[in-house]
């Protein structure tokens, strides 16, 4: 067996006293906190189309549907088991939630919930497109905290394996593996950093959340291929199910784009769905 060469040896549990934390879940709810309050201080920053304090009430909005989407994604990518216990489908105790889904569901109850407040989701989903990345990333990082999201054994030098009783998410912790969630939190950062400087020269100021579009789609093409590293079996050829997911996610958003970019190409929709600010010169980046 191939020997890694970064070996995670720490304790998944911050014990204080006779309380244990464990370190995923701090970095899972501090990432939550973090990109709220991103989105507080730019919807702050926005016109009166973007009020900041409806920021908690999307936010909540959004978890039923990450919660549904998540499970439903679940489902797919391991329907085998579930065409023959249909009952597990409905139980939490069992099985976990899906990620691409479950931003896809997230996104239709927090952009139901912003059409509501204040009768347009554009506005919101451009505000979001930074802070769902910080989530995703947090989400990642998380993950490896935990133990979780090992992809398949490896002998690159970069191979990581954790060491020590844990307790630890992946099966076989101590093989030396492609840290593939890893992988994806880095890939979300260069996202970020992309994004971010878009933002900053100004590209998407319609504000109409094609940002949003941009920034998933980036990270979904990202986790298309990083997902050939996953343990899951292959379903169709060389594709998981989960790339399967990916790419129709990816293949929803190209299109989602191309309909808000001709959309802005249109005066009348422009004049209908831009956000109107003061000075066009003083809207800030995002």
């Amino acid at each position: 067996m191939p020997l890694a060469a970064v070996v995670l040896d720490f304790d998944p549990i911050l014990r204080l006293g006779g309380i244990g934390v464990r370190l995923d879940a701090l970095a899972a709810a501090g990432g939550v906190v973090v990109a709220l309050l991103v989105g507080a201080i730019l919807a702050w920053r926005q016109p009166d189309d973007v009020r900041s304090d409806d920021l908690l009430f999307i936010a909540l909005a959004a978890a039923p549907g990450a919660v549904i989407g998540g499970r439903l994604g679940y489902v797919l990518v391991h329907l085998d088991y579930y065409r023959a216990n249909p009952g597990a489908i409905l139980d939490p105790s069992q099985g976990s939630l899906e990620l691409t889904l479950g931003v896809a569901g997230a996104a239709l109850t927090a952009g139901y919930a912003a059409r509501i407040l204040s009768g347009a989701a554009g506005p919101w989903f451009h505000l979001a497109a930074v802070p769902t990345l910080i989530v995703l990333g947090a989400g990642k990082v998380a993950m490896a905290l935990g133990g979780r999201g090992q992809g398949l054994p490896a002998s690159e030098p970069w191979a990581t394996h954790y060491a020590g009783p844990g307790p630890w998410g992946s099966l076989a912790p101590e093989t030396p593996s492609h840290p593939a969630q890893l992988y994806e939190a880095g890939a979300i950062a260069i996202v970020v950093v992309f994004v971010v400087a878009l933002l900053s020269i100004g590209l998407f100021r319609r504000g109409d959340g094609l940002a949003w579009i941009v920034s998933i789609a980036l990270w979904l093409a990202a986790r298309t291929v990083i997902a050939a590293t996953w343990r899951d079996a292959p379903v169709v050829g060389p594709l998981r199910a989960e790339q399967l997911l990916s790419l129709g996610a990816l293949a929803v958003c190209l299109s989602a784009g191309i309909v808000l970019v001709r959309a802005a190409a249109s005066p009348a929709s422009q004049r209908r769905g831009e956000v109107r600010w003061p000075d066009a010169e003083t809207r800030p980046p995002f």
